[in-house]
């Protein structure tokens, strides 16, 4: 991507968003995009691909985002939030007294639904060549964390919470590698089961 595409799209975004026309057109091109993406994948995409999916042109592609990297990005980013509020909804759901444990088993289906393998996918691109993709994992656990955040018990401390939070981030992540490439469901069951006895304990410790 050359050096003038680049500052047009960066100019480009810097207009639209000033506007709320301009803003809320982004937003609808965006979601064509990401709709693409989960269905399709990371594999040949592309501003050509993007722009059939949006129904639109490259060129107006170019206008709101800053290259297909960026839009790339955004779109991952967009999946991110659409997952996480699927995984929060379910932990919500039930009585306001049930156990951490129980709120985050309930995430996990969220977690391994039609999107997971685009996002680990475009995570591993981050390990791949972290100088070209790592807007595509920079916001991760920022997504992530306050949710989790949110699950821990309201009288715990500040950072005790984010502990915890970040616990469940990092074994979750893992079980999820472990159930893309191995197909160890029997093993990543019993992943799980840990996860909650630690959580368990973790509660019961008051």
């Amino acid at each position: 991507m050359t050096t003038s595409a680049n500052t047009a799209g960066r100019t480009g975004y810097r207009r639209s968003a000033g506007s709320p026309r301009g803003e809320a057109r982004r937003r609808e091109l965006l979601d064509r995009v990401t709709d693409d993406l989960a269905v399709n994948g990371l594999v040949d995409f592309s501003l050509r691909r993007a722009a059939r999916a949006a129904g639109t042109t490259h060129k107006v592609l170019l206008y709101y985002f800053d290259g297909a990297d960026d839009l790339l990005a955004q779109a991952v980013t967009q999946l991110r939030e659409r997952r996480i509020a699927g995984g929060l909804a379910a932990a919500a759901a039930g009585p306001a007294s049930r156990p951490l444990a129980d709120r985050v088993r309930a995430i996990w289906p969220a977690l391994i639904g039609e999107p997971s393998r685009v996002l680990e996918q475009a995570m591993g691109l981050v390990m791949y060549d972290p100088a070209r993709y790592a807007g595509l994992g920079a916001l991760a656990s920022e997504q992530y964390l306050p949710g989790l955040l949110s699950l821990c018990p309201a009288d715990w401390p500040d950072r005790r919470k984010l502990e915890v939070a970040e616990l469940i981030l990092a074994t979750l992540r893992g079980l999820l590698i472990e159930w893309m490439t191995s197909g160890n469901t029997a093993g990543v069951a019993a992943g799980l089961d840990a996860l909650a006895r630690a959580l368990e304990r973790e509660e019961a410790a008051g």
